[in-house]
């Protein structure tokens, strides 16, 4: 099958999800993520009308997008990975939102970046709702000074949260929890599920799910690299 073929099954997949829970399915909106693949493999997607794609690494996103952008100016690009604080400036020139603001140091850096040039990318906190020592995001005990933290220290608009649930637990609970830090918090946006489990997170609230593997096919990572969750 087609990555266009996958990508039409999974639309239909989201709006069924949607209807079947009683929410509007233009309520939810599919980032494709294409994280390891060459722009090549972006292009049929682009020319079938898909926007909305998701990378995990500043420098490969940098390779990537920007001749893509060029034919289509209105990509919106997200960054679902870790950022570096290095890494900062080109995140806020490449990126129309930013899903993975976990510490201070970023929303600082964030805030002087977005200061000197006056672009505005979208943030979104990530919450590490596993608590996972290996995995970025702030811890759900914390989350909420943190985002005190970025709109009163910083002057940074917190306009949604994301989370990736531990791969050895059930999901729903930690999409449960990232709604209610978001609905306590006066938050909207909700990027949450992946490929196995996005239709939950539909049922949950999610207003953004990231899909990878089930749309590009599965992803080759060198042998010396360990392979991020699934997408």
């Amino acid at each position: 099958m087609r990555a266009v073929d996958r990508l039409i099954s999974t639309r239909e997949t989201i709006c069924r999800a949607a209807t079947d829970c009683g929410r509007d399915p233009r309520a939810v909106r599919l980032v494709c993520v294409t994280k390891t693949f060459p722009a090549e493999a972006a292009l049929p997607l682009l020319e079938a009308g898909h926007r909305i794609f998701g990378e995990n690494r500043v420098q490969e996103a940098a390779a990537k997008w920007p001749t893509l952008r060029e034919k289509y100016p209105d990509i919106e690009l997200h960054l679902i990975g870790p950022l570096q604080s290095n890494k900062t400036r080109e995140a806020v020139e490449l990126f129309d939102v930013i899903e993975s603001v976990d510490r201070e140091k970023i929303a600082k850096a964030l805030a002087e970046e977005m200061s000197r040039t006056g672009k505005r990318p979208r943030l979104f906190v990530q919450v590490n709702t596993g608590a996972e020592p290996q995995k970025a995001g702030v811890l759900p005990k914390d989350a909420d000074s943190f985002l005190v933290a970025c709109r009163d220290n910083y002057g940074l608009q917190i306009e949604g949260l994301m989370c990736v649930p531990p791969v050895d637990q059930q999901a729903s609970p930690h999409f449960a929890l990232l709604a209610d830090i978001a609905a306590r918090n006066g938050i909207g946006e909700l990027s949450m599920g992946m490929s196995s489990d996005f239709e939950l997170a539909i049922q949950l609230g999610a207003t953004y799910v990231r899909v990878g593997s089930a749309i590009m096919g599965e992803r080759n990572y060198p042998a010396s690299t360990s392979s991020p969750p699934s997408s």
